[in-house]
């Protein structure tokens, strides 16, 4: 009996190994006290909300004890550069993938189906083929959206409300397909308000300066929405807007605060933090991929940058801090 005993033991110890191994769960990573997870971290191109996002990510890991060795990669706004990366990170077998972007998150799917992969920073997860629904979003990728229901409206409402806005340039790569569904929104609330988008399309950093001036003597504002392409090259528009007094506006708070006069949005820090606590969950095993739905940010403001309205020929109105707060600069 005793004997019989140690058998059924290690039949048990050795079925629970099984179950642990990687080819036999590929929504979630067993979790182990002394075990360093390997991470990809695949951002699409450096600027300061991705940077952010990437940050908070690594922080909620630290946050909740997770040990992990971080392979952090840049595409530098290349989407060939994605796929390249996402390969090695299979190649590599890594634990999980942070994407940050959409062309990350793209890429590091058509890489994998089995490797557990937490986005950020995605204005249209469904639209992109990501994930079948924000609720239940597929077997090994889930994330945060940056795309808040009331913060393109919030801004674009401000343009055309307080700022008297009638003609408004937007400046994108129509390559990058969150910047597109973006643009078909903008468009519509402009319209809506019986103003009119003046579209200029890029394809490189290269080419945004000189889309820039091509706004000038034909719109009394410029919206850039959170483009990955534009805003890399953004300080190139916050010199056309200086230099031709016309007020630039953004997606997303930190390049409002680079220089544009006003955003409604949110901390991408907090987004990447929200999306590290997903993947911390996978990584120990308390959750699956598939039982994580997409999650929106979790805060929202407008902010009205001071500075750069008086740089950009704009009266700041003191009854705006009714709609929203006034930046002064970083302490």
């Amino acid at each position: 009996m005793k004997l019989k005993g140690i058998s059924i033991a290690l039949a048990g110890m050795l079925l629970l190994a099984g179950c642990g191994s990687k080819e036999s769960s590929n929504e979630s990573v067993i979790e182990g006290e002394d075990k360093t997870f390997k991470v990809g971290i695949s951002q699409f191109a450096p600027h300061p909300s991705l940077d952010a996002a990437t940050e908070g990510f690594k922080k909620a890991l630290i946050d909740k004890g997770i040990k992990a060795d971080f392979d952090e990669q840049n595409a530098q706004a290349d989407q060939n550069n994605t796929q390249s990366i996402a390969q090695n990170f299979v190649g590599d077998k890594v634990d999980l993938i942070f994407a940050n972007a959409t062309p990350s998150a793209i890429a590091a799917l058509n890489a994998t189906k089995d490797i557990p992969i937490i986005f950020t920073s995605v204005t249209d997860p469904v639209g992109a083929g990501l994930v079948k629904s924000l609720d239940k979003p597929g077997k090994n990728i889930t994330g945060t959206t940056d795309n808040h229901p009331e913060a393109t409206k919030n801004t674009i409402h401000f343009i055309t409300d307080e700022v008297k806005a009638k003609n408004i340039g937007v400046i994108y790569n129509s390559g990058e397909q969150n910047s597109v569904v973006q643009v078909e929104e903008v468009k519509k609330l402009v319209e809506e308000k019986d103003a009119k988008l003046v579209e200029v399309s890029v394809s490189n950093t290269s080419e945004v300066k000189q889309a820039a001036e091509s706004l000038v003597g034909r719109v009394d504002a410029i919206y850039i929405p959170t483009d990955n392409t534009v805003v890399t090259a953004l300080d190139s528009v916050i010199g056309v807007a200086r230099s031709k007094k016309i007020p630039l506006f953004v997606g997303e708070l930190d390049s409002m605060k680079k220089g544009a006069v006003a955003a409604s949005g949110f901390s991408y820090f907090d987004l990447g933090y929200q999306s590290g606590l997903m993947a911390a969950d996978i990584l120990t095993g308390k959750k699956k991929v598939s039982e994580i739905p997409v999650e929106l940010p979790k805060s929202l403001k407008l902010v009205i940058n001071k500075a750069a309205a008086k740089d950009q020929g704009l009266e700041v109105k003191e009854e705006w801090s009714q709609l929203g707060e006034f930046y002064e600069g970083e302490e």
